[in-house]
């Protein structure tokens, strides 16, 4: 790690001291000058104007008052206790609201003297209310009016620590001029005059304390582009360096595996699957390593392409494994696998959490010895304990639910060679995110369905009209067919989830008497949860009710329709996947999202896209530019995750563009950065990613 300056822990900065570091550290995974000078504001509130009392009017965000405080009283007992000080500035009085350190604010503040106070008014019974403003005393004026003032995301444990919105932006004050004097530019004069950037300095010193609009845009201009370019340059190195240091198991042989599988095949692949096979093909090879994503919307066949690379190790003397994030959809797999590979008699294994010890002593012996050469898992598959004689690839389902520390175990699985990765994710993710997200994995993307498959309707309903709902579904189970209904994850409370699954098993037992209902949710025992999913998978039961368990894994050609209640409670990508466990069969199938009357703009929005559109491509970008997204690595310590903490790939997709092919034309020309004009890039870059693990090679 380099010992400079900005590496120093945020220990030593002034107010903050090891119990205030703590809680910045766990809270926001803030370790070192460098970390907090780059934790951005989220907004800025505008303090160029005070307002009088008699101005304020109904709902309005932070308004800055000028007056005194008239008076304290406390009211309310017990834990209820609170400190009201009425505050005048001669228009008219509204109420201060404490409580917590009621006696300290007593004490802090005198009656009678002026004051600057800041907060967000309330209309509450005919009075307004500011609930623990800010207050400055009235010389101060020049220092806390005029101009933008940052506002920064902050939690409840970091207000208990003493840290709330004033301090942070002290704090924050108190770095930018200790760090000024040691901040020195990040990117070469040729790349800021090229793209017409700001200095770093500058950026930092604005976009903590903007002088201007137009100076905040320029510093947020500058720094999301400082993010995605570094961001290209670590996962293209990473990307370049694989290709040319790691070396792959070779796998020249088709053998016939791989051929018995085509040959048995009562269908023909489609032309996206048989194109991303060859891709797959040509990485195994070429005895380089292979980390490949394969990309595909629900139902488009990725499971079966992942059987053909997986017959390919074989082919080759190899074992494979397919690891998947649930019990459930490891089920799924192995039962689909086996049913594919018992003409060709090859033995598949399944180890998961829930696998009795005799059945799981069998399976270690076949894979160390390497008699049992194909195994789908969970997470089970990581423990120190599975061992096997010559792993040549390991498959991962739904990427995103693991995270990459998880994913490298399976890497280590190897000996002298690490086995080839190949991910397959149900989830499309827009070209921008992709390329900043898995910048360093090739990516094939299966973008045709198997012919037959008819597009899911998709209808809107009201929870006022569920009586059109239920008289539907009794007509499709009429006409032999079988439904989903969900229910929401109820995020505050599992209680409250549980309540509305309860609720939904009565009213729909009421209104289906004479139909066979069964239902499953997260906390009951595998085999109760096995067995209801038999009964429906069979076509013994005719309705499942699930909360969201059965978002991922389960295949029910029959079942044709599928019912959301509560579908503004879900994510589009969410309400995407969970449509897509219908539409598995030949005949035509339905979803029907079903909400409240009053929605807000960006549930509407939702609800409207799913309405119009089944391209998960689309769903994928829509959802993005509404809900931003998540980290970008799985593994969170100090400066050494790609995180985005200003850019927003959804909103910033051509600077995306723009700093990928920069990276690329540096890399090209320069691939280690060894030029002295690049030597500025090769020392941000070891800066912000010292002591990295290079989780890269395993995804």
């Amino acid at each position: 790690m380099p010992q400079d300056f900005f590496h120093t822990p945020l220990t030593f900065l002034p107010s903050v001291g090891p119990r205030r570091a703590k809680v910045l550290a766990e809270e926001l995974d803030l370790y070192t000058y460098l970390d907090l000078l780059h934790y951005f504001p989220t907004k800025y509130v505008d303090r160029s104007r005070v307002y009088t009392i008699r101005e304020l009017r109904g709902e309005m965000p932070y308004v800055q008052l000028q007056g005194y405080i008239r008076d304290f009283k406390e009211v309310g007992e017990g834990r209820k206790k609170r400190l009201v000080g009425y505050f005048s500035d001669g228009t008219g009085t509204i109420e201060l609201v404490w409580f917590r350190s009621l006696s300290a604010i007593r004490h802090l503040y005198a009656e009678g003297h002026m004051y600057i106070i800041f907060g967000k008014p309330v209309y509450f019974n005919g009075a307004y209310s500011i609930t623990h403003p800010e207050i400055d005393d009235e010389s101060k004026a020049e220092q806390v009016s005029g101009g933008l003032m940052p506002v920064y995301p902050l939690t409840e444990k970091l207000r208990r620590a003493g840290i709330a919105s004033r301090q942070m932006r002290q704090l924050l004050y108190i770095l930018k001029e200790a760090c000024l004097p040691h901040i020195k530019e990040t990117l070469p004069e040729e790349v800021i005059q090229r793209a017409r950037l700001m200095s770093y300095a500058e950026a930092i010193d604005q976009i903590h304390f903007p002088e201007s609009k137009e100076g905040l845009e320029a510093a947020r201009r500058r720094l999301k582009f400082d993010e995605l370019f570094f961001i290209q340059l670590r996962l293209l190195s990473m990307k370049r360096e694989r290709k040319t240091l790691v070396p792959g198991l070779p796998f020249p042989r088709v053998g016939e595996g791989v051929k018995g599988l085509y040959a048995s095949l009562p269908f023909d692949l489609t032309g996206a699957q048989k194109r991303v096979i060859r891709e797959i093909q040509s990485d195994l090879v070429g005895g380089k390593q292979m980390n490949r994503l394969i990309q595909g919307d629900v139902g488009s066949g990725k499971t079966l392409v992942a059987l053909f690379s997986m017959l390919l190790a074989l082919d080759n003397g190899y074992q494979a494994c397919m690891m998947a994030p649930t019990e459930i959809l490891a089920r799924q797999h192995y039962a689909s696998l086996r049913e594919y590979l018992e003409p060709l008699g090859i033995e598949v294994g399944l180890l998961i959490g829930s696998t009795k010890k005799r059945e799981r002593r069998v399976l270690l012996e076949g894979l160390a010895t390497g008699s049992l050469r194909l195994i789908v898992g969970t997470h089970a598959l990581l423990e120190p304990v599975v061992q096997f004689h010559h792993l040549g690839l390991a498959v991962i389902d739904e990427q995103h639910r693991f995270g990459v520390v998880q994913r490298s175990g399976l890497w280590q699985k190897g000996e002298s060679y690490h086995p080839h990765i190949l991910i397959m994710s149900a989830t499309p993710i827009p070209r921008t995110l992709a390329m900043t997200l898995y910048g360093d994995l090739d990516i094939s993307v299966i973008d045709e369905l198997p012919p037959g498959r008819k597009p899911i309707e998709t209808y809107h309903q009201s929870e006022s009209h569920m009586y059109e709902v239920y008289q539907f579904l009794r007509a499709q189970i009429a006409e032999g067919r079988q439904a989903y209904v969900v229910f929401p994850m109820i995020e505050e409370s599992e209680e409250a989830s549980m309540r509305a699954l309860e609720e939904g098993v009565r009213r729909y037992t009421e209104h289906f008497p004479e139909l066979k209902i069964v239902h499953v949710h997260g906390k009951m025992k595998p085999e109760e949860k096995d067995e209801a999913m038999r009964s429906f998978s069979s076509g013994e039961a005719q309705l499942l009710l699930a909360t969201t368990v059965i978002e991922v894994g389960v295949n029910v050609p029959n079942a044709s329709v599928m019912v959301i209640e509560g579908a503004n409670r879900f994510g589009l990508s969410q309400l995407h996947q969970l449509r897509g466990r219908v539409g598995r069969g030949a005949s035509q199938s339905y979803c029907i999202l079903v909400t409240g009357n009053e929605l807000g703009e960006e549930a509407k929005r939702r609800i409207a896209i799913m309405v119009e559109t089944n391209d998960g491509f689309e769903i994928a970008e829509e959802d993005m530019r509404l809900r931003g997204f998540g980290e970008i690595d799985g593994t969170r310590q100090s400066g050494q995750q790609l995180s985005l903490r200003i850019a927003n790939p959804a909103l910033d997709g051509a600077m995306v563009q723009y700093t990928r092919e920069l990276a690329e034309s540096i890399l090209t020309e320069d691939p280690e950065l060894s030029l002295p004009k690049n030597s500025l890039l090769r020392h941000r870059l070891q800066e912000i990613y010292y002591e990295r693990p290079n989780w890269s090679q395993i995804s």
